[in-house]
């Protein structure tokens, strides 16, 4: 590359975001509270339960080793090269410009309604906690505050917005093992025969368990959206995406087995339980313990709501500077240098969706429920094309190697068992039966919104062809900047 385009593509290179100033600690919450760990004992270890019965903790253990796979994927990208564009940069960079805005597409859908579901879930325990108290506190006044803390940390300053989310991530995962401990204090041993030969458990349950474990992890990709801003990049960010996935899944293994243990001889079981934490708490003889996890649960998801912030505006930003979005998108703040155009729309979205979405009359966990599975879909595209692309990558780098293909292979496989039970195959003993309204509508509407991004992204290339060279420029600069420091 002459001495010109290394000019250009270094200028490209500067986003205007603080470069490099958060440490791995603060990477890794990016994608930790993304994740949001305290959700799964809270609520979904109880759903797996109903699938899984005694193999709930395998079924983990399973979801756990295949998102290590797409991890590993992910890495392929991050071990070279780092941006704010996330997986959106490196799809574009191993599959071209179309599957990447596709990507990016899917994620902001992703992320947006991550934060969506997550804002209805802090509602929800927020309730919970001032109920007794006989404080009733409106839905809609709780979204606007929620929405409006998080907003302001985003859009304030990226280490205070990190430094709050470890912070907070920490005290609520603490709380949880506390109870845990007591748990198996009380029962006097962790031993549970039924548990450690799958007792009952049938292959099926399992692998329809499996779809809903896979949702406990969603998100834990996010901090390669902080390509910018971290420190020593190409080391902590694949460390985070990785570490993310294996520790939340190390507590998603031991809060299943513990909840499961728990449970047994309750009058009631762990799949009838709607607030499994409270009711394990009221059993143990620490009752108090149901407004601690309430206020964990209202910690951990608004600590999620910043992280789907940070995310979808780093992507909203760089598709922004690219001109798939307009420009104003694609711009920094002067003295905070943060995306605050893009972390505005973003909160400005959810608040309006979640919000007409309250007024509407939905239940507050019916909308959980239905922006949670929505999300979803948008992760699943993002896994699946960059286990495609990370192949397509190496092999034109010369450094394919017969494990790259597996582990592309098996994240592929791995991510396309929720991908068909979403949409279901009609029959009366089918495996994935097709899902009763109005999840089985959810499907189609990713697809027209993804239909409506690509339409307009080939509208961009007839009316204005540089679109595309500016991406691919731009993230030539990201792989040129890395390649330079190499060298150095």
């Amino acid at each position: 590359m002459d001495t010109k385009t290394r000019s250009e593509v270094s200028i490209l290179s500067r986003s205007g975001l603080r470069p490099e100033c958060l440490p791995f600690s603060e990477v890794l919450a990016q994608s930790i509270a993304n994740i949001a760990p305290t959700a799964a004992p809270a609520l979904t270890i109880a759903l797996v339960f109903a699938s899984s019965g005694t193999g709930t903790w395998f079924t983990y253990l399973i979801a756990t080793i295949g998102l290590v796979f797409v991890g590993t994927n992910i890495n392929q990208f991050a071990r070279r090269s780092a941006s704010p564009g996330s997986l959106y940069a490196y799809i574009t960079k191993g599959l071209g410009a179309t599957a990447g805005v596709i990507t990016g597409w899917s994620l902001i859908l992703a992320y947006l309604f991550t934060a969506m579901a997550v804002q209805c879930g802090f509602i929800n325990f927020v309730q919970a906690i001032f109920a007794p108290l006989g404080i009733p506190l409106a839905p809609l006044f709780l979204l606007v505050a929620g929405l409006g803390l998080a907003w302001y940390f985003a859009y304030k300053d990226v280490q205070l917005s990190a430094a709050l989310m470890l912070i907070l991530e920490l005290v609520s995962v603490g709380l949880i093992l506390l109870l845990a401990a007591i748990v198996v204090f009380k029962k006097g041993t962790v031993i549970d025969p039924a548990q450690l030969t799958l007792q009952g458990a049938q292959p099926s349950g399992i692998m329809y368990g499996l779809v809903l474990g896979v949702l406990s992890y969603v998100g834990f990709e996010s901090a390669t959206t902080l390509g910018e801003e971290a420190k020593a990049p190409l080391r902590t960010i694949p460390r985070a995406v990785i570490l993310s996935t294996v520790a939340s899944g190390l507590f998603f293994i031991v809060m299943s087995y513990v909840e499961v243990l728990g449970f047994s001889g309750m009058p009631i079981t762990l799949g009838q339980s709607t607030a499994p934490l409270s009711d394990l708490a009221e059993a143990m003889g620490v009752g108090f313990f149901g407004i601690l996890i309430s206020l964990c649960a209202a910690i951990s998801m608004f600590a999620c709501a910043i992280a789907c912030i940070n995310a979808c505006s780093r992507i909203l930003f760089t598709m922004g500077r690219h001109g798939v979005l307009h420009r104003r998108i694609g711009r920094a703040h002067g003295r905070n240098e943060t995306p605050h155009v893009a972390v505005t729309l973003s909160a400005l979205l959810i608040l309006a969706i979640t919000g007409g979405t309250l007024l509407s009359g939905v239940a507050v966990l019916d909308s959980f429920a239905y922006f949670g599975t929505i999300a979803t879909y948008g992760f699943l595209v993002a896994y699946i094309l960059i286990s495609i692309a990370a192949p397509c990558y190496l092999a034109r780098e010369g450094r394919l190697r017969l494990r790259h293909i597996l582990f592309s292979a098996l994240g592929v496989l791995f991510m396309m068992i929720p991908v068909i039970s979403s949409i279901g195959i009609p029959g009366e003993n089918s495996l994935f039966p097709v899902p009763p309204a109005p999840y089985n509508i959810f499907p189609y509407f990713f697809l027209a919104y993804l239909a409506i991004g690509a339409g307009w992204f080939m509208y961009l290339r007839m009316k204005a062809p540089g679109v595309i060279e500016e991406m691919e420029r731009d993230i030539e600069a990201s792989h040129l900047r890395f390649d330079e420091m190499h060298k150095v």
